[in-house]
């Protein structure tokens, strides 16, 4: 009787008959997605690869970043297929396909977000609404950035803004920027936006939670202890909580000539669509405000103090600017931080200038300088706490005997619509750093893109930062920071769909104007009262999902006092 084979040979057969196994079941994926296109369309679907039964090509997007659409896309083209997180997906880049999705909204696509992110934010939300209850609800919300409203914000950001920074350059050591740009916007948002009194350690709690919340919009909707979404819940359960008695205090107030922050631009608004808010639609409204505004103005905020940092001749080219329209002379008495007639301290029985503190005052002192009071808060009378202890990185100069600041406090739109190289600037940032790398939809039906068939049902990927990177309008290197290629007599600067990091069409940034307005003051204010410089060896890596940051945090930068002599130095 013949031998039977050996344990080499039976371990080969078994790899083999594995392979053959693995390579059938792959081939007959990619049937499946073949075999699912639209028969009554005769374009093909896109190319691309449809990627493992199931996982598809998941781990290879996890893993890979940003570069497994680069090199699919400069494989298959602008529009290509793929399969991810469970769903076949068609990956589009370039403003005519963009285009064509962008303003298909609602007829050909609809908004696609995961329902962890629904359950979360809730269903009285702009992002849940679609159709006629979308267009609804984003004319109630479009007076909170109307230009009216803008106008009563910008002071009071102004404010902040200079707050922020005066302890950014107060801190002896380096700062994370990316975490301190996020207190920056949640303190924007929470205290101008949604008009919140809130002491420094209730704020730092608040912001905490709501930090808790983002981190976990985009989780599996399994709703058992300890996963993300039950984490995401109780996070938004303990701020919906606190927003309905801060909006209840609003509401006893019942003031008809008090309507200056986010939540009564909406309820006059709501009103005058005949539409009454309820309580929970109030709330799920003020949470929607905040996480629209926090981490993509966090982002771009941190971009814009990275890509300054790497071209200080553009810093320059701002300081002369602001010289040309008389806003530079605040840095000649407001070396370190926001102006003194601007800020004041208020406690339980007194409210009195807060001035910038010598070194030796402040090694007295050893406490942060106190938050910007605001009129309109809910919480009268609330005292700030002390914070950490911050030192100051060197003697500070006082404004000289009987000389006031000349902060613009009569701050306008149609001021910063003047510093036409400044909106430039920030117009670069948002193009080479959007803060979101695109944006998901779902097919309605069946459409041409790019002469392939997109089937109903699947999702459809588009990227911003892929159109950004490879528009052929730009003279210049796309790759480049060039500011100047926004300016007049540029084609550019005419174009739509190449340039797109606020979105567009029906679901386009409603709020893109606040965001443009923060970012220029907050440029206005680090190039006019600071400097900074890197507190490690390079430059940190960018990752660019979800949303662009530094890995791990990684822009530690150190921030000084800009005296005098040096504002007019490159």
């Amino acid at each position: 009787m013949p031998a039977g084979p050996s344990w080499p040979e039976a371990a080969a057969l078994v790899l083999l008959a594995l392979a053959l196994l693995i390579t059938l079941c792959r081939h007959l994926w990619a049937l499946r997605w073949s075999l699912s296109r639209d028969r009554a369309s005769a374009l093909p679907l896109p190319k691309g690869s449809m990627g493992w039964p199931f996982f598809g090509e998941t781990l290879h997007w996890l893993l890979q970043g940003s570069r497994f659409h680069s090199s699919r896309r400069e494989r298959y083209g602008n529009v290509f297929k793929t399969h991810l997180l469970g769903r076949p997906v068609v990956r589009v880049t370039g403003a005519e396909n963009i285009r064509k999705i962008l303003l298909g909204e609602h007829t050909l696509v609809s908004a696609q977000w995961p329902q962890s992110t629904h359950i979360i934010l809730g269903s009285h939300t702009l992002l849940s609404s679609t159709g006629d209850l979308h267009r609804q609800r984003r004319k109630i919300l479009a007076r909170v950035f109307s230009r009216a409203a803008l106008e009563s914000y910008l002071p009071r950001i102004q404010k902040v803004v200079s707050w922020e920074l005066r302890g950014w350059c107060m801190e002896p050591g380096s700062i994370a920027v990316y975490s301190s740009a996020k207190t920056l916007t949640f303190r924007i948002a929470a205290r101008i936006l949604l008009g919140l009194r809130l002491e420094e350690k209730q704020f730092k709690d608040l912001a905490k939670t709501f930090e808790q919340l983002v981190e976990n919009l985009f989780s599996l909707p399994l709703n058992i202890p300890f996963s993300g979404l039950r984490k995401g819940i109780k996070a938004r359960d303990i701020l919906h909580k606190f927003m309905e008695k801060a909006i209840q205090e609003k509401l006893q107030r019942n003031n008809p000539e008090d309507h200056s922050d986010a939540l009564d631009f909406i309820m006059n608004s709501a009103k005058e669509h005949g539409k009454e808010f309820t309580m929970q639609e109030l709330k799920e409204s003020a949470i929607e405000l905040i996480f629209a505004a926090f981490f993509t103005t966090a982002s771009a905020s941190t971009s814009l103090i990275l890509l300054l940092l790497k071209h200080p001749s553009v810093i320059e080219k701002i300081r002369q600017e602001l010289m040309s329209h008389e806003w530079y002379q605040q840095s000649e008495c407001c070396p370190a931080g926001p102006c003194l007639d601007t800020l004041t301290i208020q406690s339980r029985d007194r409210e009195k200038p807060l001035s910038r503190p010598m070194a030796n005052d402040i090694q007295k002192e050893q406490s942060q300088p106190p938050a910007p009071v605001e009129e309109d808060s809910l919480q009268p009378s609330a005292v700030l706490e002390p914070t950490v202890p911050r030192s100051s990185p060197g003697p500070q100069l006082p404004a000289p005997p009987g000389q006031s600041c000349h902060c613009p406090a009569d701050i306008s739109l149609e001021k910063l619509s003047r510093l036409r190289y400044l909106d430039c600037v920030i117009k670069e940032v948002l193009r080479v750093l959007p803060p979101v790398s695109g944006g998901y939809r779902t097919a309605l039906q069946t459409f041409e893109l790019d002469g392939y068939q997109i089937p109903k049902g699947w999702s459809v990927m588009y990227s911003i930062r892929d159109t950004h990177e490879t528009a052929a309008v730009y003279q210049s290197p796309p790759g480049s920071f060039d500011p100047e290629r926004f300016g007049a007599g540029r084609p550019e600067a005419a174009g739509r769909f190449h340039y797109i990091p606020f979105g567009g069409g029906a679901r386009s940034c409603i709020g893109k104007e606040l965001a443009q307005a923060i970012l220029k003051l907050l440029a206005i204010e680090l190039v006019s009262t600071a400097r900074w410089e890197l507190a490690s060896p390079g430059y940190p890596r960018m990752q660019t999902v979800p949303i662009v940051h530094p890995v791990n945090d990684g822009l530690q930068l150190y921030f000084h006092p800009l005296q005098p002599s040096q504002g007019h130095e490159a």
